[in-house]
């Protein structure tokens, strides 16, 4: 397929970046932001609280990695719902094929890119070239080119490239934001779209939305139904690449304070962040919109947003960690050798 942007976590868009607005960057770059870091812990023990699964985590151990991971052992349920009722849209495929024939749109991603940041490697920025690798050893799965643009954003995303090996750009200010350890989060929420084959999809998706607005008649009204959807699949798949960014942090604080860190964090006040009490935030939040009016409310706020609020984020990503299903993925993992 043709080229893919994928957008980032943190910053919610009223558009969703993957859709027209992508497309017209000078920088290449999107306008929101992922997630990132290393942790070096191993599964401990597990325990049932209050009818959850307690998981206790040596922080001696290497980190446990996940030999046999499937994209669908750790995706969302709305991500796999959202995907389907994509698919079942008539005509997608039809409409899709002459679209994505001879785009030129990869090439210019791909170009600005590789022509204004510099490229990681064990000689090149080889801390950060040591994280990508072992959070792709952790989820199975081969690693991308890594990318370092300067830019005062804070954001990163992935791009792939038809016939080419995929890659990911982090901004520098997102680099000096976060630890490392929430940095390697970052790099395996990316991860997470190349494992689950998001950006093949959302690619897709884009360039279809582009061509339909340009059909007379039934082409708008085809391509306002694809921009609902899809803002809705964006929406479930930022879901899942947050479980993927917990699967290699295997803490949940670490990816609760990328969030809080993308919210309303700065380098010089980061010592002053509280995670517990952004997560007390974030349910508050829940319990706030829980009435008529509060759901009318959240409601309203969200739906035309790229990327779920930060705090409905936090509270999904602490849910899914004290689950049976996140237990039973670390039972079966192992430690990573030396």
């Amino acid at each position: 397929m043709a080229s893919l942007l994928l957008s980032s976590l943190c910053f919610p868009s009223q558009k969703p970046c993957s859709l027209t607005s992508s497309l017209r960057f000078s920088s290449g770059a999107p306008t929101e932001s992922r997630f990132g870091a290393p942790l070096f812990l191993g599964f401990g023990s597990s325990s049932k609280r209050n009818g959850r699964i307690k998981v206790s985590v040596d922080s001696r151990a290497y980190p446990l990695v996940f030999r046999d991971l499937d994209a669908d052992d750790f995706r969302h349920p709305l991500d796999k719902q959202n995907t389907l009722l994509l698919r079942a849209i008539p005509g997608l495929n039809e409409i899709g094929r002459v679209i994505l024939a001879g785009t030129v749109t990869e090439q210019i991603m791909l170009l600005e890119n590789i022509g204004t940041a510099v490229l990681v490697s064990k000689n090149q920025l080889p801390e950060l070239h040591k994280m990508m690798i072992e959070a792709a050893e952790i989820l199975n799965i081969e690693p991308p080119d890594l990318y370092v643009p300067q830019n005062p954003v804070p954001n990163a995303y992935t791009l792939a490239i038809s016939g080419k090996k995929p890659f990911v750009i982090i901004h520098t200010s997102l680099v000096e934001l976060l630890t490392r350890k929430e940095l390697q989060a970052v790099l395996a929420h990316e991860l997470g779209h190349l494992k689950c084959d998001h950006g093949v999809w959302l690619t897709f998706a884009n360039l279809l939305t582009l061509g339909a607005y340009s059909l007379p008649g039934l082409g708008g009204f085809i391509a306002q139904r694809l921009e609902e959807q899809l803002i809705r699949w964006l929406r479930a798949a930022e879901l899942t690449c947050d479980r993927a960014a917990l699967l290699v942090a295997q803490d949940p604080k670490v990816v609760i304070s990328v969030l809080m860190k993308l919210a309303g964090g700065c380098p010089s006040m980061a010592d002053q962040l509280n995670v517990d009490a952004f997560l007390e935030q974030a349910y508050s939040y829940e319990k706030a919109s829980s009435s008529p009016i509060g759901w009318y409310i959240r409601n309203a706020q969200t739906r035309q947003l790229s990327h779920p609020l930060p705090v409905l984020r936090a509270r999904e990503i602490d849910e899914w960690s004290r689950s049976r299903e996140y237990g039973s993925l670390l039972k079966r993992a192992t430690q990573m050798s030396k």
